[in-house]
């Protein structure tokens, strides 16, 4: 039997009981996507699963989204590597800014899937913050505010050509930039939830590069101020992996980043993506 046990206050949650490997039924499924809706993270111990089963259970939560810049690993389009090597010694690793995945999309990401293969004796977590939470901590004026503005998305911080240098150092993976990066995307800064009509926040550090209608020095005292807020402790649930973990997280309501702490360790994972829905302004379903 699937139960589900919280364990964080703002979101995170571990679902006992499921093999991913097997052939899911659909309740299983409908309750793994339930769990996934009411803790915005999930998270699953001892799986064992190569490429092809990944994908497979990928599918079962929607269809592929798009993974631009980030080469796949071979024979398996849908599956990109996320690894760092022991010899790599810079103070960063991918993925380690606060960001939803790909959200300078037209049609971001909603779920992305994330099986632990390899990990470092000490470090290498990642950590999620809750953007509902955030959306409802805020004062009463400032959610109004915000749920009138758009935010200015766009890679050009990330995978433009001025970071290839940056991603060169990744010895274990690959990623090429190009200058599609610079495009931008908007999307309203409290998004309502694809599927529950729940009001996020939508803006984080490493992609949203504006607001519309804002001069750009007027945009970035709020922007650093939404980054401080929406990343407090208090909206956080920390992971601490094992091999043979998964984590599967809603793009559409947690901000994410790992760590980078585990110099001179590898650490190896297979990351799948489930494509979502065009943001819709939150304002517009009230």
């Amino acid at each position: 039997m699937i139960t589900v046990e919280q364990v964080a206050g703002a979101c995170g949650a571990v679902v006992h009981g499921a093999d991913l490997a097997a052939d899911l039924d659909d309740a299983e499924v409908a309750q793994i996507r339930q769990a996934l809706l009411d803790h915005q993270v999930v998270f699953f111990r001892g799986q064992r699963l190569d490429p092809d089963q990944q994908v497979r259970f990928s599918r079962r939560l929607g269809p592929p989204s798009p993974v631009p810049f980030v080469q796949a690993i071979p024979e398996h389009p849908e599956v990109i590597a996320v690894v760092r090597e022991a010899t790599e010694t810079h103070g960063y690793t991918f993925g380690g800014l606060w960001h939803s995945d790909f959200s300078f999309l037209p049609e971001p990401p909603s779920a992305s899937i994330l099986h632990a293969l390899e990990v470092p004796p000490f470090g290498g977590d990642t950590v999620w913050a809750s953007q509902t939470l955030a959306y409802r901590t805020l004062s009463p004026a400032m959610r109004q505010m915000l749920t009138t503005l758009e935010g200015v998305h766009s890679a050009v911080n990330a995978y433009s050509p001025k970071m290839q240098a940056v991603h060169d150092t990744f010895a274990g993976m690959s990623v090429q930039t190009d200058e599609s990066a610079t495009r931008t995307q908007v999307h309203p800064a409290v998004r309502a939830h694809g599927e529950t009509g729940v009001p996020a926040l939508f803006v984080n550090a490493q992609y949203t590069v504006g607001l519309c209608g804002f001069a750009p020095h007027e945009a970035r005292p709020l922007l650093d101020f939404l980054a401080a807020h929406t990343t407090r402790t208090e909206l956080t649930c920390r992971w601490q992996w094992r091999v043979g973990d998964v984590a599967i997280w809603d793009n559409r309501a947690v901000q994410h980043m790992a760590m980078a702490d585990f110099t001179g360790h590898r650490r190896a994972m297979h990351r799948t993506t489930v494509a979502g829905e065009a943001p819709v302004a939150a304002s517009s379903l009230t």
